[in-house]
């Protein structure tokens, strides 16, 4: 059984991380917008089995490998880092596009719609250090089975993620269609989101933890 706190905690954390725009939420809202809800549900698809597979992976042994080379953990915490900063610069730079803002794309296949869905998520650093190293942090050996624990947290990252992406993938032309109309509401979405972005950078850049705990 996992204590409560660990459950609210990994609830928080994974909202905080699925309302800060980031490489799946960018894709899913431009696909949405371009090519309707059903491709956005396809991408949704893609993205969930890239949860799945963290899932599994760190549960199994990946964590391991990082506890064991702490250098190679520091070298993804760093590539990361630099992605989100470059996330960021794209959205705070002069002339910068905000997530909401209309793009013109090719439309895509449903196989298409589902891979580059699940080669995003598999592709981003937040994920990837939201799995690495914020949910096994909350794992309690005291509480029971660690294995079963690592599940139950993951699913509950994945519960949130979902849903609330969902969510944005229904209303993305809605809100794309507010912001366009109303250019102050557009530049400070894009200011918000650059902000939250390079802040986390930052703080990612700056841990100083060497390795992942150990679950």
């Amino acid at each position: 059984m996992i204590a409560m706190s660990s459950a609210l905690g990994v609830f928080t954390i994974a909202l905080g991380m699925v309302l800060t725009p980031g490489p799946n939420m960018m894709y899913l809202v431009s696909r949405s917008i371009t090519q309707g809800r059903r491709a956005g549900v396809i991408s949704l698809i893609g993205v969930a089995v890239g949860f799945l597979v963290y899932l599994v992976a760190t549960n199994l042994g990946l964590t391991a490998v990082f506890v064991a080379v702490p250098d190679l953990y520091v070298a993804v915490r760093v590539l990361g880092s630099l992605y989100l900063g470059w996330l960021a610069w794209k959205a705070l730079k002069p002339g910068g596009a905000s997530v909401f803002a209309p793009k013109e794309l090719a439309e895509d296949s449903p196989w298409r719609l589902f891979s580059m869905g699940l080669m995003t998520n598999l592709l981003n650093p937040k994920i990837a250090v939201m799995y690495l190293s914020l949910i096994p942090q909350f794992v309690r050996p005291a509480a029971g089975n660690v294995l079963a624990q690592g599940f139950i947290l993951g699913g509950i990252q994945i519960v949130v993620a979902l849903t609330v992406n969902f969510l944005i993938v229904l209303a993305a032309g809605t809100i794309s269609v507010f912001l366009l109309r109303r250019p102050g509401w557009l530049r400070a979405q894009r200011l918000v989101m650059g902000s939250v972005l390079a802040a986390l950078a930052v703080r990612l850049m700056f841990d100083n933890s060497k390795a992942l705990p150990a679950s």
